[in-house]
């Protein structure tokens, strides 16, 4: 059963590469809602990392940090999850993961899921959003139905208080911190997703968990 997992990750991740192709068309392309692009500019002083942004690890003494820019609605960044949770498990130790939003123009519920991590976050539970966002995608991404309902749904789920969420969904602040995560993005060279940085440097994604457990355990040994 193991193996069989560990095959179907592999597969996943392999055909993610398609979708990230698709991305950066849907970032430099317009929708069908007539967007042309993201409607922010790149950051003057972009970084990879802030001590605003999300860790999925805090390790006491970090010897790594991979940073994703990600769309919860790519159904590549779908792909990716299972191996990055899998690399957390192996390596949350030693590495910092962070999660960056960069919802994408093309994808209707792109920008209102990374709002709902980000009121979630406000109430101290991002990560389980994360995962929650991840693990139900298949349910609510790709559609052209505004899916506030749904993932308001999965807020009550998460025993969130259902006032202070409804007001940070609607916090010109929270919008604010997603678009900032977009403005670092685009300036660092980010135009699909997911895209990741090892230490500030942006990588090509590998094409499997086994190259990027072997990219990540060759930095560990330098």
């Amino acid at each position: 059963m193991k193996r069989l997992h560990k095959h179907l990750i592999v597969a996943a991740v392999l055909v993610a590469g398609f979708g990230v192709a698709l991305g950066s068309y849907l970032l430099l392309a317009p929708d069908d809602r007539g967007s042309k692009g993201l409607d922010v500019q790149p950051a003057a002083d972009a970084l990879p990392v802030r001590k605003s942004s999300h860790r999925l690890t805090t390790p006491d003494r970090s010897e790594l940090t991979i940073v994703e820019f990600l769309d919860f609605e790519c159904e590549s960044c779908g792909a990716y999850y299972p191996v990055v949770e899998k690399l957390r498990e192996e390596y949350g130790d030693r590495v910092t993961f962070v999660a960056r939003y960069f919802p994408m123009p093309g994808h209707r519920n792109g920008e209102l899921a990374a709002r709902t991590a980000e009121a979630a976050a406000r109430q101290g539970k991002f990560e389980e959003m994360y995962d929650k966002l991840f693990t139900t995608q298949k349910e609510w991404g790709e559609s052209q139905e505004w899916k506030q309902d749904v993932f308001r749904g999965y807020a009550k789920q998460l025993g969130l208080d259902m006032g202070k969420f409804d007001a940070a969904l609607a916090d010109p602040e929270v919008a604010g911190r997603v678009q900032d995560d977009q403005r670092d993005g685009l300036a660092l060279g980010v135009q699909g997703t997911p895209t990741f940085f090892v230490d500030s440097e942006k990588i090509s994604n590998p094409a499997s968990y086994e190259a990027f457990k072997a990219l990540i355990a060759a930095r560990l040994d330098d």
